[in-house]
């Protein structure tokens, strides 16, 4: 049995993520920044009833990570599997033209709030003598340039930097840290603004090519992820959805794929 604790959990990748591990007879702790998690949520829940908790988390105040820990190791008993996926945008403009608001927050989520929880995670995991830390890679992370989206891009760089040099600071430790990857993902953070409105990225025609040809839905990816997560003992690992044979066969295949997300 695997305790799981998952940041960004309420929706998308991450709540596809938490619904796999609880099949696989995991306790999964979600967190998101609401009060409470969503009525068709729970409803989606409703099977696993005792198996699951919700606790409310901005991950951009190191506080609130503490008590995610704090109340997810009250109830497990332990946290084996801690993953970052908590993760903001900002709208689909130049980086000069975002604004300080949209540019902080980015920064604050993306990056400072994977760090605090990877911070949180380690000393409580070298504790208890055992544990794995993941962070969610993204556009960015192998070096990517998209006009646009650099901010996004330039957290996720960084994200890619910490994590590799966190699994070499715990090279002597029974905690190992590693990367997932996820490529394309079919989720709000791509089809909608951070203020909930429609975004215009998905009525640029080059855009919509490329993302129904590499894209995929967050069910999909989570089902990939989660057996090699809970069957990963490597330190440093990346655990990759997208690789490039398998994108590049999905372009070869690209007329069979018109249209198939948005």
């Amino acid at each position: 049995m695997r305790n799981i604790v998952i940041t960004g959990s309420t929706r998308g990748l991450g709540f596809s993520m938490a619904t796999e591990f609880l099949r696989a007879g995991c306790n999964v702790t979600l967190s998101g920044r609401g009060e409470k998690l969503a009525e068709a949520a729970q409803s989606e829940l409703s099977p696993f009833e005792g198996k699951y908790i919700y606790v409310p988390c901005d991950v951009q105040e190191k506080v609130n990570l503490q008590k995610l820990w704090d109340a997810s190791l009250a109830q497990w008993g332990e946290i084996d599997i801690w993953i970052n996926n908590a993760g903001q945008n900002t709208p689909h403009m130049f980086s000069w033209e975002t604004g300080g608001t949209y540019t902080e927050n980015i920064i604050k989520a993306n990056l400072i709030g994977m760090i605090y929880g990877s911070q949180i995670a380690a000393m409580g995991m070298l504790k208890q003598g055992h544990g794995a830390i993941y962070s969610m890679e993204g556009l960015g992370s192998n070096n990517m340039i998209q006009i646009k989206t650099i901010l996004y891009g330039t957290t996720k760089h960084a994200l890619t930097y910490f994590m590799k040099g966190l699994a070499k600071e715990l090279e002597d430790a029974n905690v190992i840290a590693g990367r997932l990857s996820p490529g394309m993902v079919l989720t709000d953070f791509i089809t909608k603004t951070p203020d909930g409105e429609q975004s215009d990225v998905i009525t640029d025609e080059k855009f919509r090519k490329i993302f129904n040809i590499l894209a995929d839905k967050p069910e999909t990816v989570a089902k990939y992820f989660v057996p090699r997560i809970l069957s990963n003992t490597k330190n440093d690992a990346q655990i990759a959805w997208l690789t490039n044979r398998k994108a590049a066969w999905r372009f070869m295949t690209a007329g069979f794929r018109k249209d198939r997300l948005i």
